[in-house]
C-alpha cells in the first residue's frame, strides 16, 4: 500500500464510529490486516446469496446496495466513503443478504472476519457500535420489503384470479359464439310438431366404448346419420325411443327430426355450460371478498374453514398443475375472534410455500380441530422433500430463506408469525424428508390491546 493509500486508510478508519475509539497502534494494525482493492462502475463487490467471509469499508466512491425481489431488483440504499458492506455476513457466516455494485470508481479496503473479530476482543465498544448499525440497517431494509413483500403477494394473487376468471370468462365466450350457431342451425330445420316435445326418457348413462359404438349403429338406422346418432346417444336417447318417436316419418323427415333433436341438445349443453362458468366466476369473486374481509370490520368472529377453502379457491392455479388436496375439519370448530384477512395472509404464505417445496406435485393436508383451551388448531403439510434441521430454527427469522437468491425475500413466514403472535397464538413446524407439517394454534379471543392514543405514547 502506497503511503498516501495508507494514510487515506487511517484517516477514514478514525471516521468510522466502528473503529474511532481504537488505538492508533490497533488501528494501523487494522489498516495493515485489510487489503485494499478498487471497483470500476458496474462492477460486483458483493453478491447477494454468497458466503460471506469479511466486511468492506468504503475509502472513495459510491455504490448502491440492492436486493433480488421476484424477478426485479429493489435498491436499498447509495453508499458511500466511511460506510461499512457486509458486516453482517461476515460476523455470522451466513450468505450475503443483499448485493452491492459500484457506481463510479471505487476504493475500499477489505476486512477479513478474523480482523474483525480482533478489533472486538481489543474494544469491546466495537461490537454495540456495529450492532447499532446492524439494527439500523435491518429497520430500513426490513421496513422497505415488508412493503414490497405485500405488494408482491399481491401481485401473484392477481396473477393466480386473472388466470382463474379467465378459463370461465373464455369458456363463456366460447359457448355464447357456439350457442348462436347451434340456434341459427335448430331454427333453419322443421320437424313435426311432435317431435318438438320429446325430450330423452332418462340421463344419459355411462356406457363403455363398444356399447357406445353399438348404440350408435343401431340409432344410425333410425336417423340415417352417424353423426347424429353419437350426439343422440351422447345426450341420453335409446334407439327404441326415438324408433317409435320417428315412426311413420319418411327418411327425409326423420333426420331432420334427427338434426333438430341434437341441435336443440347442444343450445341446452351450451346453456348449462355458461350458468356454470358463470357460477365459477361468482364462486371466486365471493371468495376474494371473503378472503380480504371486504366491507366488514378488521376484528370479528371469524369460521376458520372459510378462510382456509377460500385460500384454496384463490391458489387453484398452483394446486391444479398436479397438487391432491385433502381437507378435514373437525365439525365442532368453534369461531374465533380474529383479524380474518391477516390470517388468511397466514394460510397463503403456508400453503404457498408448500407448494414450492414440492415443486408443484404432490399432496397437501389441511386439518382444522378445536383445541382443549377453546380455541382452533390448523395444521397444514406436505410430502415435500422436508426442511434442513439446521434450518428450523430460523425459519421465522426476517429475511431467512431456503430458496434462491431473487426467488423469495424471507419474510413470508416471518411475517406470518408476527400475525400468529398478534393473535396469543402459537407457529410452530415438524419437518422430516417427506413430510413437514407447519401447527398453527389460536386462542378463542385476541389478547387486549391498548387503544391507539396509548399505544402511541409508549
Amino acid at each position: 500500500m502506497s503511503p498516501e493509500a495508507s494514510t487515506l486508510t487511517l484517516e477514514t478508519l478514525r471516521s468510522t464510529p466502528l473503529f474511532s475509539n481504537l488505538p492508533e497502534a490497533d488501528l494501523a494494525r487494522l489498516a495493515e490486516m485489510g487489503e485494499p482493492a478498487h471497483l470500476r462502475p458496474g462492477e460486483l463487490l458483493i453478491r447477494e446469496g454468497e458466503p460471506g467471509d469479511a466486511m468492506y469499508l468504503i475509502l472513495s466512491g459510491e455504490l448502491e446496495v440492492t436486493k433480488q425481489s421476484g424477478t426485479s431488483e429493489v435498491q436499498l440504499a447509495k453508499v458511500g466513503p466511511g460506510t461499512l458492506q457486509g458486516e453482517m455476513s461476515a460476523i455470522e457466516g451466513r450468505p450475503r443478504s443483499a448485493s452491492v455494485r459500484a457506481l463510479v470508481d471505487v476504493e475500499l479496503l477489505r476486512i477479513p472476519r478474523e480482523a474483525l473479530l480482533r478489533v472486538f476482543e481489543v474494544t469491546p465498544e466495537a461490537a454495540f457500535l456495529i450492532l447499532q448499525t446492524v439494527l439500523n440497517r435491518l429497520r430500513s431494509t426490513e421496513s422497505l420489503l415488508r412493503e414490497r413483500e405485500k405488494l408482491a403477494g399481491l401481485g401473484r394473487l392477481a396473477a393466480g384470479l386473472a388466470h382463474e376468471l379467465n378459463n370461465p370468462a373464455a369458456a363463456i365466450r366460447r359457448s355464447v359464439s357456439s350457442l348462436e350457431d347451434a340456434v341459427k342451425a335448430r331454427d333453419a330445420l322443421h320437424p313435426p310438431r311432435r317431435i318438438t316435445d320429446l325430450s330423452p326418457a332418462a340421463p344419459a348413462a355411462h356406457l363403455g366404448p363398444l356399447e357406445r359404438s353399438d348404440r350408435i349403429e343401431e340409432l344410425s338406422e333410425v336417423v340415417g346419420d352417424a353423426g347424429l346418432s353419437a350426439s343422440l346417444i351422447d345426450s341420453g336417447w335409446t334407439p327404441d325411443q326415438l324408433a317409435s318417436a320417428f315412426s311413420g316419418l319418411k327418411a327425409h323427415d326423420a333426420k331432420e327430426s334427427a338434426a333438430w333433436i341434437a341441435q336443440t341438445n347442444t343450445v341446452r349443453a351450451l346453456i348449462e355450460e355458461v350458468k356454470t362458468s358463470a357460477d365459477r366466476i361468482s364462486e371466486i369473486v365471493g371468495a376474494v371478498k371473503s378472503y380480504a374481509y371486504l366491507d366488514q370490520a378488521p376484528v370479528q368472529r371469524i369460521d376458520v374453514r372459510t378462510g382456509l377453502n377460500n385460500t384454496l379457491i384463490i391458489l387453484q392455479h398452483k394446486l391444479r398443475a398436479g397438487v391432491d388436496v385433502m381437507r378435514d375439519y373437525a365439525p365442532d370448530l368453534p369461531e374465533i375472534e380474529a383479524y380474518g384477512s391477516e390470517l388468511n395472509q397466514v394460510w397463503t404464505n403456508i400453503i404457498d410455500n408448500a407448494v414450492d417445496a414440492m415443486d408443484g406435485r404432490g399432496a397437501l393436508e389441511v386439518r382444522a380441530e378445536r383445541t382443549d383451551a377453546g380455541g382452533i388448531s390448523v395444521t397444514i403439510c406436505d410430502n415435500g422433500p422436508g426442511i434442513s434441521p439446521a434450518d428450523v430454527p430460523h425459519l421465522f427469522e426476517p429475511f431467512f430463506t431456503t430458496k434462491a437468491p431473487g426467488v423469495g425475500t424471507g419474510l413470508g413466514l416471518n411475517i406470518s408469525h408476527n400475525v400468529v403472535t398478534r393473535h396469543g397464538g402459537s407457529i410452530d413446524v415438524e419437518s422430516r424428508p417427506g413430510r413437514t407439517c407447519f401447527i398453527v394454534n389460536l386462542p378463542p379471543t385476541l389478547p387486549h390491546r391498548p387503544p391507539k392514543d396509548e399505544d402511541t405514547q409508549r
